[in-house]
């Protein structure tokens, strides 16, 4: 009588939920009958854990790419032109005052103050030192440039061997801001860990910057 009674419990609330339902009744006497009830909302559950898990491990694996892609800067740069090396080329193809070099798109970009205060943007190959070409910029700020590397004596080309002590460089940039004025420098250890370094104008010291802690 009360497996009846299950299975009639079972069916209507499958018509109910606008599923199907599986009932297992196994009876040994009246008193101790046992259901196992299956639903469509079961098996939907499982479904999207197993959707769920696949979009964890293709985002894992777009995290790995991600990482390799970073490493290959890191071999590009530690393997081949350094950034002094990459700001001595640009200046024998465009001579002036080097501002900036970064390791950026597969090659140095090396921005170059010239005479007139034109500016010009040198990309140079990482694996040869070659001039991949040169363009105009236009910029406004030579005269911002020019004040803050007055009297100074340590070019982006010794800031970078400068902060090479700590690191692989991946660029080399001028502060010409407020009163901290000096070279700043990223590098980037053989893990990926990236660290930015202030060296100064006059001394070639080189300190971590604060901004960074």
């Amino acid at each position: 009588m009360k497996r009846n009674i299950v299975i009639a419990v079972v069916t209507a609330a499958a018509l109910v939920g606008g599923g199907t339902a599986t009932a297992l009744a196994v009876a040994g006497d009246d008193d101790d009958t046992t259901s196992v009830t299956r639903t469509d909302d079961d098996r939907d559950d499982r479904g999207e854990d197993r959707s769920d898990d696949r979009d964890d491990r293709a985002e894992d694996r777009s995290d790995d790419r991600d990482g390799d892609d970073d490493d290959g800067a890191i071999r590009a740069a530690a393997g081949g032109v350094t950034a002094a090396e990459a700001i001595t080329a640009a200046l024998k193809h465009t001579p002036g005052t080097a501002v900036s070099a970064e390791l950026d798109d597969g090659s140095w970009e090396v921005d170059v103050l010239a005479e007139g205060d034109t500016w010009h943007t040198v990309r140079i190959a990482p694996d040869s030192g070659k001039v991949l070409g040169a363009q105009k910029d236009d910029e406004d700020d030579a005269a911002e440039v020019r004040a803050a590397l007055k009297g100074a004596s340590v070019t982006a080309e010794d800031a970078a061997k400068a902060a090479a002590a700590k690191g692989t460089v991946v660029s080399v940039d001028l502060d010409d801001d407020g009163d901290d004025r000096g070279w700043e420098a990223e590098t980037r250890a053989s893990g990926g860990d990236e660290r930015d370094w202030s060296v100064g104008l006059t001394s070639a010291s080189v300190t971590a910057d604060r901004d960074d802690d």
